[in-house]
Formats: structure tokens, sequence, C-alpha cells
């Protein structure tokens, strides 16, 4: 069993020396050979942490001809501000550096597993690599993971065949201890957990077996959505083509909207570069245009936006998951 954990600029410590640790102690108790090393993106080189930038050392680059095992950390940071400290910002400089390459080819590798504990499912969701992939990150990042088109799960690790990923700040040894047992057997993470007094918490999810019932109460989320005709006099002062700029913490978006009315109802198109998307679910409330869309950069995710508003001026925001809000400014164009 290979196994190379990746370290970056901010990566939280014990995401990363958790399944070290764990998979350290397995070699120990295994007849097979075990490897663990601290890799990173850029090769040999001291990582500076998230955690009051500790150093650690990492061995070497990150190794795509080694088949095994791939373990991803999360970011360590702020989550309130969008300050160059903020896991969203040392997300994106994860992402920026050789590491999003090397990722994206390791997913295409059928001899390499992809893990993550925490956050680090994050650095494959803004990648795009976690489009229609079942996964699960720290609660606080679950709905930025369904923004990115990933299929969220509220379990603490989830098997999705080539793909495990776990949740809260702690899983990194529930990881790790369910890797144990995939690759090398139920005895031998039995014996780990007992060497480190530790029992594995909550049942693996799998998309196997029968599925729960569905819920038969209405969702009152779900009947928000539904379209509303508007009055004429209420959505005239939205109609037109507005050019607008959002001001995200990795970096500032350029979006061309164009509102309209069909039958009644509102519409519109959503122009970013050369992609045209439809905005999904118009709703007028009060004086507030609400709508959801996907954009492509800086990365892909489904933003939710609430604009108002004032004569040819737009203002508002845009919103995915529990990133920061993103201030929207725009103005009418025709």
């Amino acid at each position: 069993m290979n196994v190379q954990i990746v370290l970056f600029d901010g990566f939280d410590l014990l995401d990363a020396i958790a399944p070290y640790e764990v998979c350290t102690a397995a070699a120990m108790y295994s007849n097979e050979e075990v490897t663990v090393k601290l890799v990173s993106a850029e090769g040999q080189r001291m990582v500076t942490s998230g955690v009051n930038q500790l150093q650690v050392q990492a061995s070497g680059k990150l190794d795509l001809s080694c088949k095994g095992i791939i373990l991803i950390p999360r970011a360590s940071g702020s989550v309130h501000d969008n300050g160059p400290d903020s896991i969203p910002v040392k997300l994106q400089q994860a992402t920026e550096t050789e590491l999003s390459n090397l990722l994206n080819e390791a997913n295409k590798k059928s001899d390499i597993l992809l893990s993550t504990v925490c956050g680090g499912s994050l650095i494959l969701a803004m990648g795009g690599l976690l489009e229609d992939r079942h996964a699960v990150t720290h609660h606080m990042g679950m709905d930025l993971l369904s923004a990115t088109n990933a299929i969220p799960v509220n379990a603490r690790v989830v098997d999705d065949g080539n793909l495990i990923t776990g949740g809260g700040v702690t899983s990194g040894l529930d990881v790790a201890l369910y890797l144990v047992e995939r690759e090398l057997g139920p005895q031998i993470a039995h014996a780990v957990e007992q060497l480190f007094e530790y029992e594995r918490r909550g049942t693996v999810w799998k998309d196997e077996g029968n599925a729960p019932k569905e819920s038969k109460h209405e969702n009152p989320i779900e009947a928000t959505k539904q379209h509303t005709t508007i009055q004429s006099n209420e959505i005239r002062n939205f109609q037109g083509k507005w050019d607008t700029t959002i001001s995200t913490p990795i970096g500032k978006l350029s979006i061309l909207i164009d509102l309209s009315t069909k039958d009644g109802q509102i519409v519109g198109t959503a122009m970013q570069g050369e992609d045209i998307v439809p905005l999904d679910n118009p709703l007028l409330e009060g004086n507030q245009l609400k709508w959801s869309m996907k954009v492509t950069k800086p990365m892909s995710l489904t933003l939710k936006f609430i604009v108002a508003i004032d004569g040819n001026q737009m203002y508002g925001e845009a919103n995915a998951g529990t990133l920061p809000s993103s201030k929207l400014i725009g103005h009418r164009i025709s």
C-alpha cells in the first residue's frame, strides 16, 4: 500500500498528520509493504501549514507513476473574511499551482485512489473533479460542495469507488482507518484502532444497497422556487442588458446579464466570456430579484444572486455556500 499525503501552503496539520500516523502504524501489522510519504506538487521543500505557520518537510514531488492512495488535507484559516488568511483564498492558491494539473491527471488513472479529509474535497471540487460524484466535507462547506455540482452526502466517510472523502476536522482518523481496512483488511485496521485507543465513527456511506424512503413532506425551499407571474410595472425596472462585475474572494467576474419577460414571467441569460447560461428560477420578491446560475471562472460554481435596481444601476450580492458573500455592481447598457 502506497500513500502520498499532499502538503500545500496553508494545509491543516491534523488532516495530514493523523492519516500519516494511522498508515504508518498499519505498516507495523502488515506483511505487505506499506509506504507513507509527505509530498508536494513542487517537490522536496518546507511547506508552511495554516496553523501558526508551522513548517513541515515534504520529502519529494507527488508521483503519479506510483499506484496507490493520494490523500489531500484541508486548508486551515479564517472562514469569515476575504483576507489572505481565509480558507477560500488558500484553497484557490492551492488550485493555481501545479497541484491542480497533477490531481486532474491522477483522477484519470485507474490505479490511483483519491482521498480527502475535511475541506480537502473542496480542492478537487474547485478543479471540477467532483461533478456528479458523491462526497462529503466539513459541515460548513457542504453548500459550497453542492455549488460545484458534486453530490453532498451527510456522512462521516463517503466511498464513491476510486474517491474516498471524509467530513469533519477529526475525520482524518476515520478516513485513514477505512483506507487501511479497504486495502489491508479489517483485522489490521482493528489492530491500529486498538493501538490508538480510537474506534472509527459512523457508517461508511456507499452508493449501493436499498435507498431509504423519501419523506413525503413538502420541501418549503423547493416550494419557493416556483415561477410567479410578475406584474409589468414591477419588472420594467429590471428589463434590459446589464454589465455587471462580481468581486469574489478569489477574483473578479465580469458577467453580461440580459433580462426580459415571457408569458408574464421574468426570464434571462448571463454571458461570461463566450459562455451563455440561462438564469435558473428567477423570482422577484418585493424590490429584489433572485436567481441562481452556474459560472465557470475562476472555477465551476453555482451562485445564488440577490439584486436590486436604483435607476440604471444594479447592486446586490452572489453567494456560493458558506463562502463570504461577493458584492455585485452593474449598470444598464440597453
